[in-house]
């Protein structure tokens, strides 16, 4: 790159320090007021956005986010490439850096999408993948932020898989942001020790905390922000049984909600399936945010995408 510095890339949530993760909600939330504000594809200069996963909200949020940067969103289903044919991710990467300002790719294996970044010229970004999903996550902070005004010393709950990508962004982003981190899931579901280490070390530096527990009371009492997220994910297909049968009590309601501070607020991801890890009363009612955290993607994702190229540019 002309700066002669590595490139930066961001694969999971710690990859930005707290400062850099409030500089981007910063961002994020002047481009939420002003869409246009932020040039820096124009030209147009391509970002190549890859999908080995269905996707709605995030093949919007990043074309449309490209656009509005400036730039065109060379929108790619993997496996209409030779990349779905086995070709390795390394070339994939050499030969998209030589041609567009930065990668997004939503795909399964986290150590796929390292192995594209540690080939790659550009920025890569991590549109989601089995271990972490921090777009997601930093659209979701600049959400509590707006409802709040702040992030450091709130309490966010996630109830459901403790082990999914989500569960994982929340400790590692929440923790980032100085947030008291709760997961609240069955012990089968809990998230890896190694993740919890990390966002529990964080949080010693940002003034947050980490708590992993299946007592869906200590989980919801006085929380600000509860989230939840379906409870089988793409990849685990033939697990529906199983999982609903041991995550029922872990359905975000009525009645945790109750147990939650009286401003809380709800999140959820989307898609949702009402009647099993939300109720349609909670994620249709006044304390759900989860359409104002969709449209964040976009802000969250335009912030992300100026913070690496101005990096890259030195």
């Amino acid at each position: 790159m002309s700066s002669g510095r590595p490139v930066r890339h961001f694969l999971r949530d710690d990859d930005l320090s707290a400062a850099e993760q409030a500089r981007v909600l910063a961002l994020a939330a002047e481009l939420a007021t002003n869409r246009l504000a932020r040039r820096p594809l124009d030209g147009p200069r391509a970002v190549a956005v890859l999908f080995d996963k269905p996707s709605l909200r995030t093949r919007v949020s990043f074309s449309v986010g490209i656009a509005e940067l400036g730039g065109y969103p060379l929108v790619i289903d993997a496996g209409g490439t030779h990349a779905g044919r086995g070709e390795a991710v390394e070339d994939v990467a050499r030969v998209l850096s030589r041609q567009v300002a930065a990668i997004a790719w939503r795909t399964f294996a986290q150590d796929q999408l390292a192995a594209m970044a540690a080939a790659s010229r550009v920025p890569v970004v991590n549109a989601l993948t089995n271990e972490f999903h921090p777009c997601q996550v930093l659209a979701d902070l600049l959400t509590i932020q707006q409802a709040y005004g702040r992030l450091a010393g709130l309490t966010l709950t996630f109830l459901g898989d403790g082990s999914s990508n989500m569960a994982h962004s929340y400790l590692l982003g929440g923790a980032t942001a100085g947030l008291h981190v709760r997961i609240c899931a069955p012990a089968a579901y809990w998230p890896s020790a190694d993740v919890v280490a990390t966002a529990a070390a964080i949080a010693g530096r940002t003034g947050g905390s980490v708590l992993v527990t299946a007592d869906t009371a200590a989980g919801c009492t006085d929380a600000d922000v509860l989230a939840t997220d379906v409870w089988t994910s793409m990849g685990q297909e033939g697990q529906e049984g199983a999982r609903s049968e041991v995550m029922v009590p872990y359905s975000l309601d009525a009645a945790k909600l109750a147990a939650a501070s009286a401003y809380c607020r709800v999140l959820h991801c989307l898609p949702a399936h009402r009647g099993q890890e939300i109720t349609a009363e909670v994620i249709d009612g006044p304390a759900s945010l989860v359409f104002e955290q969709s449209e964040n993607r976009l802000h969250a994702q335009k912030a992300l995408l100026c913070f690496l190229l101005e990096q890259a540019a030195g």
